[in-house]
């Protein structure tokens, strides 16, 4: 399964494409093996480099400034060919940046993530999932990433955006199409231009007739809203996102919204149907979800790896320096079952204490801005779908088998019985 090869610095540890079939045993070895390994994932986009997988090291370098985000995107960009065309404007948004700009775009952006925005977001996310099980209800068996995972935060990016149904192939970007097509959840040069010259269409009919209503046109009068509470009664403040911003904030909550929000409610469902104690436990107290859903997020990271990042001077971690010129890549998989914090951390418990520590949405200023929203979707997906099938159980043929991908832990599939 791994082959080892010296290289710089040391070897470079080479993971073949079924690497993730035992991705919690691989990093378990990295771990109790100092916790940072040098490696090369799969893929045509593959790039070599540092892969921490220590809970204490990966909290500490998701908040330390020496790893740079821009200079990471700038050099992963060349790397796929993303440093130029109408494509590469998807990816200059605040998850690439550094501070100072980070910090200008984040102060931005949360005045359209407030608490008061998300939570009003409930009863159309309920009417969403109340749908989608209504066409799974004469079924027999589903394939639920496709009929039901997938679907959901794709339907929740259309509000959010003023986008029509037609457009869904336009904003569907995990890879795994809602016909059923598998993939490995990256986006394409051709995906990323065809979604900026939609957001830039959408983005211009929003200016032409503003309504006010929805996470879009929060971006576009977030300077407008000092005071931060989304009503767009402050004092403006003489700063706004630009176009480009504007443009690559949408593509970067539609990416990450829409394939963490998959990850986590296909990961969700997969782990109670293979532990039936948890699964009696949820149904016989469905306000104990919230714990069930952190719990999902710790034993089954929806994102496997934070975003790339690279080293600006040289690092210290353990018994290894990481030299400047470096990339690293902090495993959210690997930390969150580090047994330095999680008792018996291979246990699936809808009730552990400690599950709250995990690392899922990140760390530090880069903590992601849409981690309520993915929460609120996961806890009515989660307590829906067990409420409405009580005889819910996977299906005989169902085999676990996981996108190659690094950056996400998501199943290519997951075929259920459904009474």
């Amino acid at each position: 399964m791994r082959d080892r090869k010296t290289a710089h610095p040391e070897h470079v540890e080479v993971l073949d494409a079924d690497w993730q079939d035992r991705a919690h045993e691989i990093y378990g070895d990295w771990r109790r093996d100092g916790g940072i390994h040098y490696v090369r994932y799969p893929g045509p986009a593959a790039v070599e480099g540092w892969v921490v997988t220590g809970h204490a090291e990966a909290k500490a370098l998701l908040a330390d400034p020496r790893l740079s985000k821009n200079r990471a995107a700038q050099r992963f960009g060349r790397h796929v060919g993303l440093t130029e065309g109408p494509g590469a404007a998807m990816f200059s948004h605040m998850l690439n940046a550094d501070p100072p700009d980070h910090t200008r775009l984040r102060r931005l952006v949360q005045k359209a993530f407030t608490a008061r925005r998300t939570a009003s977001l409930r009863p159309m996310i309920e009417q969403f999932v109340t749908g989608l099980l209504d066409a799974l209800d004469g079924k027999d068996e589903a394939e639920l990433i496709s009929e039901f995972a997938l679907p959901l935060p794709v339907a929740v990016a259309f509000e959010l955006f003023g986008a029509t149904d037609a457009d869904h192939e336009v904003l569907q970007v995990r890879g795994n199409s809602l016909g059923g097509g598998q993939g490995d959840g990256e986006v394409s040069v051709f995906t990323a231009e065809g979604m900026a010259a939609y957001l830039r269409a959408l983005i211009a009919l929003k200016r032409e007739n503003p309504d006010g209503k929805g996470l879009l046109s929060a971006l576009l009068t977030a300077g407008d809203d000092e005071d931060g509470d989304g009503d767009g009664d402050g004092d403006r403040d003489g700063d706004a996102l630009t176009e480009d911003e504007i443009t690559s904030m949408s593509f970067l909550l539609v990416v990450a919204g829409h394939q963490t929000t998959v990850n986590l409610v296909a990961n969700g469902i997969h782990a109670l149907l293979t532990h039936p104690d948890q699964l009696a436990a949820l149904r016989a107290d469905p306000a104990r979800v919230h714990g069930a859903v952190e719990e999902v997020l710790r034993y089954e990271s929806p994102s496997g790896l934070a975003s790339l990042r690279y080293a600006t001077e040289r690092i210290t971690v353990g018994r290894v320096t990481i030299r400047e010129g470096d990339f690293v890549q902090i495993s959210l998989l690997g930390a969150d079952r580090d047994p330095a914090v999680f008792t018996d951390p291979d246990r699936f418990d809808i009730g552990r204490a400690d599950a709250g520590r995990h690392l899922a949405f990140g760390h530090g200023i880069h903590h992601c801005l849409g981690a309520p929203l993915a929460r609120l979707q996961g806890e009515i997906a989660l307590t829906r779908i067990i409420e409405r099938f009580p005889r819910l159980r996977l299906h005989e043929a169902h085999e676990a088998r996981w996108q190659s991908n690094p950056r996400h832990r998501g199943l290519l599939s997951l075929p259920v019985r459904l009474h």
